[in-house]
C-alpha cells in the first residue's frame, strides 16, 4: 500500500476536515462527504479503461442476495435498510448517488469502500464482502444483473465504468 495523501487514516481525514468547535456528529457528516460526495477529488479516482459499465450485467443477482446480510450487518445502521441514507450518512444508490460517481470506476468504488467502511473498523471485511456489497448498491441502484459475479481484484473492477445513465 502506498504512503502519502492518498493512504491519511480515517481519524487524520475526518479531523482535517472538522470545523472549528463542531460535535463528533458534525464531524462525521463532513467526513462521509468526503468519502461518498466528493469522490472526484481523491487521488484514487481515475477515468476507467474504455470497456464494460455498470449497465453491462456485471454482477448476478445471487451475488447481490448474498451480500444483503453483510450489508445488513456492517452498512445498514449508518445509510438506512433501503440504501437511502441517514442523519450522518450519505445514500448509497440512487440519483444523488450516481451522480457523483459518475465516470469513475468500479473500482475507485471499491477501494474507497474498502479503505474507509465500516466506519467503525475499516477494511475490516474481506474483499469478497465489499464486492458483495457493491453488489447489493448495484441492485439498489437499478443497474441489471448478469450471469457472472462482479470480480474480487480492484485492477479489473477499474475497467468497470460507473455510469449514471446507459450509453445509447
Amino acid at each position: 500500500m502506498k504512503h502519502g495523501p492518498q493512504t491519511e487514516s480515517v481519524t487524520t481525514v475526518a479531523q482535517a476536515f472538522r470545523p472549528a468547535g463542531a460535535g463528533r456528529a458534525k464531524a462525521l457528516r463532513y467526513f462521509c462527504a468526503v468519502i461518498f460526495v466528493v469522490p472526484s477529488f481523491s487521488g484514487l479516482a481515475q477515468a476507467p479503461l474504455v470497456g464494460r459499465s455498470v449497465w453491462d450485467g456485471v454482477y448476478t443477482a445471487e451475488q447481490s442476495k448474498r451480500g444483503e446480510p453483510v450489508y445488513a450487518q456492517h452498512c445498514s445502521s449508518c445509510h438506512g435498510t433501503m440504501l437511502e441514507g441517514g442523519e450522518m450518512a450519505p445514500p448509497l444508490a440512487g440519483g444523488a448517488f450516481n451522480a457523483n460517481w459518475n465516470g469513475l470506476s468500479l473500482g475507485d468504488l471499491f477501494e474507497r469502500t474498502r479503505v474507509s467502511m465500516p466506519q467503525n473498523n475499516p477494511g475490516s471485511l474481506s474483499r469478497q464482502q465489499y464486492v458483495d456489497i457493491l453488489a447489493v448498491m448495484l441492485g439498489a441502484g437499478e443497474f441489471p444483473a448478469g450471469k457472472a459475479e462482479l470480480p474480487r481484484e480492484a485492477e479489473v473492477l477499474k475497467q468497470i465504468a460507473f455510469e449514471s445513465m446507459k450509453r445509447q
